[in-house]
Parts: C-alpha cells; structure tokens; sequence
C-alpha cells in the first residue's frame, strides 16, 4: 500500500476513534453525573436536624413537663413534619448563638434574632415568623423618683446596660451616631432576661428589650416597666446554615402551611394570650402569697392532682383565682372554701367541709376532672384542660352554646382560641335568646382560663426557693 494512503488511513482512524471516545463520554457523563446531597437530603437521611437555641423563656427552656418554649415547640413541628430529631445546642446569651452558628454542622440558629439591615450582610436568614418592636424598660422606681424616661432625650445620664452583637447594640450606637447623648455598656456575659433582673433589682436603670420578651418577663420582675419603643417593628427570623436554598425553600412552604391550618395562632395563644392580664399590684401580691399561703396547701395540690391526672400548677393557679388561698372566702353567691365550691356541688363531691383545705381541694380536683371526661374527643391538647376549666367556672351548657355559636360563625368550636372569641358574645340578647341555656356572662370564662394560666406560668418558673417541689 502506498505509504500516503497508509498515513492518511492512519489519521482517519485516530480521529475517529477519538471522536467516537469523546462522543460517547459526552452522552455518558450526564447519565452517570454525581450530584453533590443538599443540606435538606442530609437532614432527611440523617434523620437528625442540628440546632441552636437560646435558653431563655421567650425561646427554650426546660419546664416541668420538659421542653418548652415558642421557638422551641415551632422548630419541634418543623423538625416532626421532616420525620427528624431535633439535636438541640444550647446558648446563654445571643452573641454566643452567633458564634455557634458559624459551625458548618449547625443547620438552624434560633435565638429571636431581629432582622436587620446589618445581621442581613452577615448572616443568610430564613422565614420570619415574629413580628417585635423593641422597647426601653427601667425600673420602676423611677416612676416616683421623677427619673422615668419618657423619650430617647431623657436616657441621658441612666445607667443602661444592653447585650452585645444584640439588635439593640445597633440601635443604641445608631442613636450615638444621630447625635443623641447615650451612654451604654455592652455585655455579652449577660442574657437580656438576667438584664431585666438586674432592673427589677435596682442594680442597672434600663435595658432594651423586644416585646414579646418584656411581655412574658414582666410577670417574673413586676419591677420593671415599659417607658417607650424604640424602634419600628422588627421580623424575627431564623439564621440558616450558608448554601441552603433547599432547607430554606422547604421551610417557607413550611410556615405559610402551619400559619395556613391555624397551628401558628395556637402556639401565640398558649403562649402570648395571658400577657394582657398583668397587674403589677395583683402580681406583687401574688408573689407574697406564694410565700406567706401556699406552703400550707401545696401538698394537696400535688397530691390531688396526681390523683385526678391534673398539673398540680393547674390546681394551685385555680385555687388562686378562684379564693387566694384562703380557705374561709366566702362569695356573695355563698361559694366557699379554697376551690368556692357550691352547696350542692360539694354534696354532690362528698365534700362534708368545704372550709376544709383538703376536702375543698381534693373535691375541686374532681370535679374539674370530671368537666375533663364531658370535653369532646375532637377537643385536643392542652384546649382540653381549657374548655373543662372554662365548664368549671360558667357551667357545661354554658360552653355548649358557645360551641354552637363558635360554628354558626364560621369558627372551630374545638380550638380555645375560636371559643374564646364566641363565649362573650353569650351575654347579647340577640345570640343568647336562640341558645339553649340563655344568657350568660361569657367574658368571665376566658378571663378566668387566661388567668389561671398566667399564675400557672408564673408557679412553674418561680425560684426553688420561694415555690419549692410544687412539681
């Protein structure tokens, strides 16, 4: 063969095979491609979902029932509807949140972190799901010392002590760089809860607080006072771990389905409905009873509530509301004794004395559950133990018709929060002439409920020494 045409065929062969070889690896590499799992396809086959939660009462702690919180019980929905367990890291103050979050294993921080125009350079955050505005709270001494701020001119001179890499960190130096005369120390060794302390004890004048933080805590330190806002409203929003579109799209879809379904007004309910009630007088005398009365009854609060399968800090709260812990009270409507019980309820009980502590006590646990046993199986969760306290108080026909309305209306008639919007309305003619029990004056049952849950919260986060193994 001549040598050219060997050459040339020599070439032609070459070529084709290396164009067969890149053809054929261009049609096989997309098959075959390996693709890199996204954060979300890690939780998921991990089964686990890594985060980081402030310890305070806003956001997580350990009750006396376990775990608690808002955004404790919101990411424990998340992380149930994920089918994962929620591996929890703790931090005591929210710059030590954030310096947890920069650990690559971290997938969620939730530390009620606000939103702002700085932390959102820094930080790559997912949905909020709060709204705050934040607020300046001082003492409340000041009020009769005529030191009370009313505005930011008058923080000139107070002793003001707020957390560092806080919102309000930036909205104090904002305001230094407005002008204004602010002198304020930075701490990161404190939480903004053990601030609030150190202004009910008189040890600093103000602090900066969101508003959902002052709203729970006044009841813990009823020295404290609310003097202005501070800023706009602010979102509260989670800080998601960096190259996690797919965790953040999946928690959108998320949230929007669990403020959807109501789950999102339930959580605010339980946790956010009693604030309206503070009294700052009501809660110092409150406080003193703790010390002063309960003592000598705590011990059948526990013991019957065992019993009767009732929190004991329910009991105890109800007696409250119900007498103040005193075994005498008397109502002009001749209710008695520590649980104002009636005449024929107590017979009914086989209560003999109901100025007696322990019968009033034990026979005010049966019958609230007994009111438990009539609530519908459709009522779930903690409304259960609302619609028999609400029973207890304005009677089971009472709670029936409101039900009826709360349907009429469109509402859920087996979520508190729906029944506590028709209950009211027992006391208009116009409703209550087409009910079967009539009339009745239905705002009294949710204030009732409302307030024995404040004084329940406030037993289960009192001190060990002034509320000792009431639990």
């Amino acid at each position: 063969m001549d040598k050219n045409i060997r050459a040339i065929l020599i070439v032609f062969f070459s070529v084709s095979f290396f164009a067969f070889g890149w053809l054929s690896h261009t049609a096989y590499n997309p098959v075959h491609r390996i693709e890199t799992p996204s954060i979300l396809d890690k939780i998921k086959k991990s089964k686990i979902l890594n985060v980081v939660l402030l310890n305070s009462p806003s956001t997580y702690y350990i009750g006396s029932d376990g775990p608690r919180g808002f955004e404790y019980d919101l990411l424990k929905s998340y992380a149930d509807s994920l089918g994962v367990t929620l591996n929890i890291t703790t931090a005591n103050t929210t710059k030590e949140a954030i310096e947890l979050s920069k650990d690559p294993n971290i997938h969620i921080t939730s530390a009620a972190l606000a939103r702002t125009k700085e932390r959102e350079k820094k930080f790559n955050f997912g949905p909020s799901y709060f709204e705050v505005q934040e607020q300046v709270v001082c003492y409340r001494g000041m009020l009769w010392e005529g030191k009370f701020p009313k505005d930011v001119e008058d923080l000139s001179g107070l002793n003001i002590v707020v957390g560092e890499d806080t919102s309000y960190d930036e909205t104090i130096r904002q305001l230094q760089e407005d002008g204004y005369d602010i002198e304020a120390t930075y701490t990161s060794e404190h939480s903004t809860e053990e601030l609030l302390s150190k202004v009910a004890n008189n040890e600093i004048d103000c602090t900066i607080a969101d508003s959902n933080v002052y709203s729970l805590n006044q009841r813990y330190f009823p020295n404290i006072a609310l003097a202005f806002a501070i800023s706009s409203r602010e979102q509260l929003a989670w800080v998601l771990a960096s190259s996690s579109k797919e965790l953040e799209a999946d928690m959108y879809s998320w949230l929007n389905e669990y403020n959807q379904n109501g789950s999102m007004a339930r959580l605010k309910d339980h946790y956010y409905s009693f604030v309206v009630f503070f009294d700052y007088y009501n809660t110092k005398m409150f406080y003193k009873r703790i010390e002063s009365r309960l003592p000598k009854y705590k011990q059948y609060f526990k013991k019957y509530g065992q019993k009767y399968n009732i929190p004991c800090s329910i009991l105890a709260a109800q007696s409250y509301q119900e007498s103040h812990w005193n075994p005498k009270a008397k109502s002009f409507t001749g209710v008695r004794g520590l649980m104002m019980l009636t005449r024929a309820t107590a017979k009914y009980l086989g209560v003999k004395n109901r100025l007696d502590p322990e019968q009033s006590i034990e026979g005010g646990a049966r019958h609230l559950n007994q009111m438990l046993k009539y609530v519908s199986e459709d009522v779930i969760g903690e409304d259960r133990l609302k619609f028999a306290l609400a029973s207890y108080n304005v009677g089971r026909g009472h709670v029936q018709d409101a039900k009826k309305l709360a349907k009429k209306m469109g509402l859920n008639q087996n979520v508190w929060k729906d029944l506590k919007k028709a209950l009211p309305l027992l006391a208009q003619k116009k409703y209550y002439k087409f009910l079967k029990h009539g009339y009745a004056r239905g705002s009294e049952p949710v204030k009732y409920v409302d307030s024995i849950y404040d004084y329940k919260d406030i037993l289960e986060n009192t001190t060990e020494d002034i509320f000792p193994n009431i639990q």
